[in-house]
């Protein structure tokens, strides 16, 4: 084990302990929420003290903003890992890159 998360497993893990499709409305005010929290830990450049210590930091904030989305995501079924090479290659087009995305990374 390399010490890697991919977005399956972190789908899967979330899906598992917390699926509940008939509150994808309240997962999204809860995304909402998550976001204006990370805005104020941005803004106040919140960081860790230690490893252990990531209450009310970024770090935190930007995680529970990943795990909303993500919750959202399996309530409507999305396969995140196949949406973001197709949309990486949509941007890309719109948007042409220096860095192109690689998939299996």
């Amino acid at each position: 084990m390399d010490g890697r998360i991919s977005i399956a497993y972190l789908q899967s893990y979330i899906k598992s302990k917390d699926y509940h499709p008939e509150l994808v409305k309240d997962y999204f005010i809860r995304l909402s929420e998550e976001t204006g929290e990370l805005a104020r830990a941005i803004r106040k450049e919140q960081r860790p003290r230690s490893p252990e210590d990531i209450r009310g930091t970024i770090d935190e904030e930007l995680w529970d903003v990943m795990y909303y989305a993500l919750a959202i995501a399996n309530c409507y079924g999305i396969d995140m890992e196949s949406v973001i090479p197709r949309k990486a290659a949509l941007n890309s087009t719109r948007y042409p890159e220096p860095v192109p995305f690689e998939l299996d990374r």
